[in-house]
């Protein structure tokens, strides 16, 4: 029957701590290199748009992920920035006001134009239309008001002035942009 002193015991006790603290730095640096979204990352994502009263805008769950290189403003900035420093396999509630995401409405961006210049089927509310503006850019106005002899078109873009509310989920964080998966091969 063997009897060990106070002392051989807290030694035996200090020797256990001092490997723990030893090893512990190892496993946190271990854990730290699991890359993180920064500037330059192609990051693949899988989120939900919610709009204030809870309905869905936009989802990708289960389809084709959304994929963009992190900094290069491919995203609206709101939702960029909440993304920074996130991992594989994070997920995150991101809400984003008007201001960073697709801006307040703009009053200068609803026009009246004559009745006549619209297609007759597109005489409804809420239809979009689509245009080039002077400077060759596609436009995308939608019909907002029908009087008498003209139609009032928004040419904001219809998430302007939203709060928006993403469910997001880090599914790939690469070094170099993803590259397309070549076709099968066929066969002749």
């Amino acid at each position: 029957h063997q009897h060990r002193s106070l002392g051989e015991m807290l030694s035996a006790c200090m020797l256990a701590v001092m490997l723990a603290m030893l090893l512990t730095p190892a496993l946190s640096q271990a854990a730290d290199t699991k890359p993180t979204i920064t500037d330059g990352k192609f990051v693949s994502l899988e989120y939900t748009l919610t709009l204030d009263d809870k309905s869905v805008v936009e989802s990708n769950v289960g389809k084709q992920p959304l994929t963009y290189a992190h900094g290069t403003q491919q995203i609206i900035p709101g939702l960029e920035k909440a993304l920074a420093g996130l991992a594989v396999g994070d997920t995150k509630q991101v809400t984003v006001a008007p201001a960073d995401g697709y801006g307040e409405k703009d009053p200068e961006a609803i026009q009246e134009v004559q009745k006549k210049l619209i297609p007759p089927d597109a005489l409804v509310i809420g239809s979009r239309l689509q245009g080039k503006a002077p400077d060759g850019q596609m436009v995308y106005p939608q019909v907002a008001e029908i009087k008498d002899d003209t139609v009032i078109l928004d040419f904001n873009h219809p998430l302007a002035g939203k709060t928006l509310h993403f469910e997001v989920k880090v599914l790939d964080i690469q070094q170099e942009p993803p590259q397309p998966q070549d076709p099968a091969p066929k066969k002749n």
